[in-house]
């Protein structure tokens, strides 16, 4: 039988039973009593990563929607409109371009000269979104942007003047007047209401047109056709502002055949559809023309 000393020495010398972990036979009991040592973390060399481009998520767009109404309350004499549309850019831009270096020469890309009707500010902001994503991923070359924006928000700008401040904008006027001339003010409001609720529609819907469809959604904007649209609009006022007329002055349009009604109706859509006549001559010479048939009448 051998010793306890030769069991131990056996033990030891790393076969069955070993009080030693596989393949650490000859190490001293201390070293292999010792926890061992954690060795040391490698220090990995951190090299800057070049952020990759993003696409804004629903919550940077709607932050950029509504930044868009703001678009005109800086409104300078050098940019004209550029710093409000850098600040309706910005959430968005700082998705798109993660890079330092590139989201500050995308902002100084959009604090260029910049102008256009307010009601196109969503759509062009939408379109501007969308152009940058391309140029972030090396679509197309940044100087595309520029060479494009000029032209089309000068061009939408004209659209805007003659559909939304020439047209619209009357046909609201002249149906809040109706509306208070034949008793109903409560009218107003609800025309109110229903005239915004229309325009923020529209605001919205074609900020995400823009924005899912960039330079494309001008092929629809063509389509609708809002110039002649306008036109319609201007012969709808004209009518309006005669019965705004027989509401206010009853007792002087009863002295007025129908025929003078209708002649002065046809004059002023006429009239106001035509481009070389300045609207306040126009509504002059209505205004003339009624007087002058209401003494007739009279006399």
């Amino acid at each position: 039988m051998p010793s306890s000393h030769a069991r131990g020495s056996a033990g030891l010398s790393g076969g069955a039973g070993s009080a030693y972990p596989a393949g650490q036979e000859g190490r001293g009991e201390e070293d292999v009593l010792r926890p061992e040592a954690t060795p040391p973390a490698s220090k990995t060399t951190r090299h800057p990563r070049r952020s990759l481009p993003g696409e804004p998520d629903v919550t940077t767009l709607c932050r950029t929607f509504f930044r868009s109404y703001l678009v005109a309350a800086a409104f300078n004499t050098r940019g004209l409109q550029n710093i409000g549309l850098a600040y309706a850019m910005e959430p968005g831009l700082r998705v798109i371009h993660p890079d330092p270096d590139a989201f500050g020469a995308a902002m100084k890309r959009h604090l260029e000269v910049y102008n256009s009707h307010p009601m196109w500010a969503p759509l062009l902001v939408g379109i501007f979104l969308s152009v940058e994503i391309k140029i972030a991923k090396g679509l197309v070359p940044a100087t595309m942007l520029e060479d494009i924006k000029t032209t089309m928000a000068y061009t939408l700008s004209a659209v805007g003047d003659s559909f939304f401040g020439a047209s619209l904008l009357g046909l609201w006027g002249l149906g809040a007047a109706c509306l208070v001339a034949s008793g109903h003010p409560m009218g107003v409001a609800v025309l109110a209401v229903c005239m915004l609720f229309a325009l923020n529609v529209f605001k919205a819907a074609t900020f995400w047109a823009g924005y899912r469809e960039g330079f494309r959604v001008l092929k629809r904007l063509k389509r609708w056709d809002l110039i002649n649209w306008g036109r319609r609009v201007k012969v709808v006022n004209a009518v309006m502002l005669t019965f705004l007329w027989m509401l206010a002055a009853p007792g002087a349009v009863g002295a007025v055949a129908l025929r003078d009604v209708v002649i002065v109706s046809g004059l002023a859509a006429w009239a106001l559809t035509e481009p070389r006549f300045p609207r306040e001559m126009v509504f002059a010479a209505l205004v003339a023309t009624s007087l002058c048939l209401t003494l007739f009448r009279v006399s």
